[in-house]
């Protein structure tokens, strides 16, 4: 039988966006993939360098819309590196509340649709369900639920409001005990475990050599995250765990997010903690200038997908230069061509899944 090239995508509900898989099979068996992107392209970089600095916080919450909090947050940071600006520690911490909650959103969406992917309409619905508690949060504490406009140049747009430090430890120690019984429904099932296991494997090298990040890099046993290898917002400060696992397939990836979720609870308890010992009169924001000194200046931060960085080239004015961002989702999925290499048709919405695509950051 002669080889035929599918097209998965852009409407395939495997897609999670609008990209496109192309794959060529041989019978049921895949030889070969071809990524393809650029259905969702909105000339975001280009956009930036014709607003003000403070004028593009709401559109880096775009990039995202499950990980607004993050994308905004490493917009902010790189202008503060460029203007040699302090944070206080009650903007820092308030960050890594508002970046955790941002984190546990984002895992319980891809939960839900790998839920969905494999056929258990439960664990879309429970994870959904749990996904809510968090989003209500957002509500409390910026009035939106997905494009947060949260960060500031300088710390934050508002401190914690009235009840919010108890509702969010209610929320935390409630998902804590529900995440266990969303486990049962997954890890006690043969069929979900038959269709992750040994299924989208990368190893070690190869996650290198593709530059992969986040838990699809740590799932193959690279150790390094962002928030404690290069620390910012006093993440250093705080007492937490990167899960790694080593098997390197599509369950490995799966771990990974569920214990990220777990120590995402823990982080955001001890970051309660900590605002609980700084005095109220301690700033959320300092006051930033206008213009940025001229001159080349990174960032990056940890995204629930990976690493996002972003490049800033600045002359001197209240406009960008140049503003480029480094997708980890862009990068991940150009691993798709070997993940899905020798595997079943069947098994590439699990593997794809485990990527955890969005496709506002990565199409830009």
């Amino acid at each position: 039988m002669a080889d035929m090239w599918v097209t998965m995508g852009p409407q395939h509900p495997f897609s999670h966006g609008l990209w496109t898989l192309k794959v060529r099979v041989d019978g049921e068996v895949v030889k070969d993939a071809i990524p393809v992107i650029g259905y969702l392209h909105r000339g975001w970089e280009k956009e930036c360098e014709n607003r003000t600095y403070p004028l593009i916080i709401p559109m880096a919450d775009r990039l995202c819309y499950s990980a607004s909090m993050t994308w905004s947050h490493v917009y902010c940071k790189v202008v503060e590196e460029a203007m040699g600006i302090e944070l206080s520690d009650r903007a820092k911490y308030l960050r890594v509340v508002a970046d955790e909650i941002c984190r546990l959103q984002s895992h319980l969406m891809w939960l839900a649709a790998m839920g969905t992917d494999l056929g258990n309409l439960t664990v879309f619905l429970w994870a959904l369900r749990e996904r809510e508690f968090f989003l209500d949060l957002n509500v409390k504490l910026c009035g939106q639920r997905l494009t947060t406009n949260y960060p500031r140049l300088g710390g934050v747009r508002n401190d914690m409001p009235y009840f919010f430090e108890r509702d969010c430890m209610r929320a935390v120690n409630r998902f804590e005990k529900v995440l266990w019984e969303i486990i049962g429904l997954t890890d006690e099932s043969s069929i979900f475990l038959s269709r992750m296991r040994d299924v989208g494997v990368i190893s070690r090298k190869d996650a290198a050599n593709y530059g992969l990040t986040g838990p699809t890099m740590r799932g193959c046993g690279v150790d390094f995250d962002v928030r404690r290898d290069d620390p910012y917002c006093n993440y250093d400060l705080l007492d937490w765990e990167v899960p790694v696992c080593k098997e390197g397939d599509a369950y490995a990836r799966y771990k990974v997010r569920i214990e990220e979720m777990f120590q995402s609870c823990e982080i955001i308890r001890q970051a309660m903690a900590k605002l609980d010992s700084i005095p109220k009169t301690d700033p959320i924001r300092v006051k930033a200038p206008r213009n940025v000194p001229a001159g080349t200046h990174f960032a990056r931060v940890e995204d629930p997908r990976g690493e996002s960085l972003m490049y800033l080239v600045s002359d001197g004015t209240d406009r960008p230069y140049r503003l480029k961002v480094r997708s980890p989702i862009f990068v991940n999925v150009s691993a798709s061509k070997h993940l899905v290499q020798g595997v079943r048709i069947a098994d590439i919405p699990a593997i794809m899944g485990t990527i955890d695509m969005c496709l506002g950051e990565t199409d830009r």
